[in-house]
């Protein structure tokens, strides 16, 4: 497949235009013309990097990419690394942050959602990035918690009384807990997103409502791997996703 349509198509699928983004979205960093390879994964980390050269990956698409905004704009150090592995490798970078947390069919959150069991009856927060759904029977928070371990393989940090009663879920997946406050003014019981900060743990306290924080690499696992698995069956490419550990 030709790069510059693999772009455009990327682009027009995930509506690009209507995010006002950390980051840019699309082809951040130019390889070879010809897709045939394509390897995804979280972050483009220099070991998310080196596994695809290794399995010789013609491009890469990932959640986190490069050129954030307020970083340091110089090309030194960790980032002259992995930019070098990426050009002399002659390997594409496609990245995409908010448009893919919040498409409705590839994005973190409804992938995530779909992975719990729950399927969105509501959004909140700013571009409706919040997903909110009525659990089919209440469950204690200790039980929804454990159901939460169970999907993602590893312990979430719960806060909020283990037997307090849950029949509404809402979340957003990664370094979401600003939306916190939101979550709580639409109704929920219990909020999870990836991240928490200390303040999060007194919104908890004083409105009642639990929140469990999942882990940022935990939560969006599977929305490049939708996406990937959707370009690869649409255009016949090869899709392999890159699971690079990481406990946060």
């Amino acid at each position: 497949m030709d790069r510059n349509e693999l772009e455009l198509y990327l682009n027009n699928v995930l509506e690009i235009g209507r995010f006002r983004d950390y980051c840019p979205n699309g082809l951040q960093v130019e390889g070879r013309r010809r897709v045939m390879r394509l390897a995804t994964g979280v972050t483009a980390s220099l070991e998310l990097i080196d596994a695809a050269i290794e399995w010789e990956a013609d491009a890469i698409l990932v959640h986190h990419g490069y050129f954030w905004k307020n970083e340091n704009p110089a090309i030194t150090g960790m980032k002259l690394g992995r930019l070098r592995r990426l050009l002399v490798n002659d390997i594409n970078l496609f990245a995409y942050h908010l448009p893919l947390d919040a498409h409705p069919e590839f994005g973190n959150n409804v992938q995530l959602g779909k992975r719990f069991g729950w399927i969105a009856d509501g959004r909140f927060g700013e571009n409706d990035m919040g997903w909110s759904s009525a659990l089919p029977f209440p469950v204690t928070l200790e039980s929804l918690a454990r159901h939460v371990q169970n999907v993602l393989g590893r312990t979430p940090l719960v806060i909020g009384d283990p037997q307090s009663e849950v029949r509404r879920v809402s979340w957003c997946t990664g370094g979401a807990q600003g939306y916190f406050e939101d979550a709580v003014a639409s109704g929920t019981d219990v909020y999870l997103s990836g991240e928490i900060s200390e303040q999060t743990t007194h919104i908890a306290r004083e409105t009642g409502v639990g929140y469990i924080a999942a882990g940022h690499h935990a939560t969006e696992r599977y929305g490049v791997q939708a996406l990937g698995e959707h370009l690869a069956e649409t255009f016949e490419l090869e899709h392999q996703f890159f699971d690079i550990h990481n406990p946060v």
